[in-house]
């Protein structure tokens, strides 16, 4: 999956940490206190390319996210995207584990629809974050005890949204160029325009920024290794979620007849994931053998794991019709965007078509 697709709202948890008075005490101090660590231990960008004790591959890609990053905020008179600088990614975090987040994903036995959560700042989200692996195990056995579809995911970066400087974080160097460039461009994005509680909406806006981004970046810094690697990413990307999103139309379906006893709705979702897997299977030997994909198979799929691969990306083609009728032209492309955000939810979709 998309590096960023169970990322992005996990610091907007954070963000409103301070603001919330009668969520999970235990939760919000860990989240906290995790994020609290990382800026603790975050050290500026030169200061990291200057260290003779940083490695060569680490020095090549921070240099590479910190070009990103001047091409992100830099006017589009200048050649750059127009994005707002809030001062994130001018410094560097080395984590120290494969993943900075753990979201926890749950639903119900019969639903892909996600449980959710609600926060100050962030709305309702349809999980929780942990910085810590074991305290996320420990939520998810608490979610699977009370009958639920659990899922647990980790994730390799955030965005709070401007309210902190966000770091470069080392489990964003770990992808290849053309991911980490899609993924400075895609957190650069959602400060500029961020809706309480429409994760859709919002990642949508920041898929069509970094859609946009790297077609320009290509255009002015490609080369043919990296425009092929892009391609072939993408098309990989683009299998996988159909693949998923077909699963989870035929769970829907399936979800939705009144005429199934629950052992036989049981049975039916068995028949439809083991499906799933054989599909891929295929998939995944048409492209080689190629297994960045086999880990979310490995923690195995379910309601709460395909509830995650909602469409996050469904309102895509309406942002990029708001963006040609702007002529490409980003800052009026968000501005027009956030007129629409103040639409209710169910027209925001239309608005953004002109209709």
């Amino acid at each position: 999956m998309r590096v960023r697709r169970a990322a992005w709202a996990a610091g907007l948890l954070l963000a409103g940490v301070a603001l919330s008075g009668c969520a999970d005490v235990r939760y919000l101090t860990q989240a906290a206190g995790g994020q609290l660590d990382l800026l603790r231990r975050a050290r500026p960008v030169e200061a990291a390319l200057a260290d003779p004790a940083t490695p060569p591959e680490v020095r090549r890609k921070l240099r590479l996210a910190s070009e990103v990053r001047a091409f992100a905020v830099a006017p589009e008179a200048a050649g750059g995207l127009g994005l707002p600088d809030h001062g994130s990614f001018l410094k560097f975090v080395d984590v120290g584990r494969p993943f900075v987040v753990w979201n926890v994903f749950s639903a119900p036995e019969f639903s892909v629809t996600l449980d959710t959560s609600c926060f100050p700042v962030a709305g309702c989200v349809g999980y929780q974050g942990y910085f810590s692996e074991a305290a996320a195990q420990a939520y998810a056995q608490e979610r699977r005890a009370a009958g639920r579809d659990v899922s647990v995911g980790g994730v390799s970066a955030y965005s709070t949204l401007g309210y902190l400087n966000d770091p470069v974080l080392s489990t964003m160097l770990a992808y290849p160029d053309a991911t980490l460039i899609r993924t400075v461009i895609h957190e650069l994005a959602h400060p500029a325009l961020y809706v309480p509680g429409d994760t859709v909406f919002n990642e949508s806006y920041a898929t069509a920024v970094e859609e946009e981004g790297m077609r320009r970046w290509l255009a002015a810094h490609g080369t043919p290794e990296l425009r092929e690697q892009d391609r072939l990413a993408q098309e990989r990307q683009s299998g996988f979620e159909a693949l998923l999103l077909g699963a989870r139309a035929q769970l829907e379906a399936l979800y939705a007849r009144p005429d199934l006893t629950a052992q036989r709705r049981r049975e039916e979702k068995a028949a439809v994931l083991a499906d799933l897997n054989a599909r891929y299977a295929t998939l995944r030997a048409a492209w080689g053998g190629y297994a960045g994909y086999d880990a979310y198979f490995a923690r195995g799929v379910n309601n709460a794991s395909l509830g995650a691969v909602a469409a996050y990306a469904a309102m895509v083609p309406d942002f990029q019709a708001l963006l040609a009728r702007v002529d490409g032209h980003l800052p009026a492309f968000t501005e027009g965007a956030r007129v629409c955000a103040q639409r209710p939810q169910t027209e925001r979709a239309a608005c953004l078509r002109g209709s």
